[in-house]
Order: structure tokens, then C-alpha cells, then sequence
């Protein structure tokens, strides 16, 4: 584990307790770590664009599913999954504790 694993734990951590009160404390969980799947996704197509030497403003020559599918290190699979541990810890305590 990196730091960027812990730096993305905790702002998903802050984004689900800042959203808590408006949409519950498990929606806002996978709302956060929605965020760092898809940046990680983002991340991927752009790094499959270059290998393939696309330049800006051109379309990016990546299929809609290469990006999901291709290009996961330990390291960006960690980048998600550890905002999702966390998250889900944090809304099995909030609601075992009854105040959800």
C-alpha cells in the first residue's frame, strides 16, 4: 500500500460523511467510490491512447470497454478497492450502531 491508496480512502470517507445526511450512509459510499473507478478508467484510456500515439484533440483510439478491461496494475486496483473497504466499513458501523 502507497499513499495514494490512504489519500483515496480518505477523501471517499469525507465525500460519504458530507453526503451522509442528503442520500444515506450507502449510496453515498458507492457514490465516492464511484468517483475512483472511474477515474482509474479514465487513467487507463488515456494510457492505452498514448501507447497507440494518439495527441490531443484527436479521437481517442480506445474501444469503450479497454479501459475496464485492460491496464490494471496492483497498484490502480488498489486505488479502488481500498476507498471500497473502507466505505462499506464505515456503513456496516454507522448502521450497526442504529444511527442511519
Amino acid at each position: 500500500m502507497n499513499r495514494t491508496h490512504l489519500e483515496h480512502a480518505l477523501i471517499a470517507l469525507g465525500v460519504q460523511l458530507i453526503l451522509w445526511p442528503m442520500l444515506g450512509i450507502v449510496a453515498t459510499g458507492i457514490v465516492a467510490c464511484a468517483v475512483f473507478f472511474g477515474r482509474e478508467v479514465a487513467q487507463h484510456e488515456y494510457k492505452l491512447g498514448m501507447d497507440r500515439g494518439w495527441v490531443w484533440g484527436e479521437t481517442l483510439p480506445v474501444k469503450w470497454w479497454e479501459g475496464i478491461a485492460k491496464g490494471w496494475s496492483r497498484d490502480s486496483v488498489l486505488d479502488v478497492v481500498t476507498p471500497a473497504l473502507l466505505c462499506a466499513l464505515l456503513a456496516v458501523v454507522i448502521t450497526a450502531l442504529g444511527v442511519a
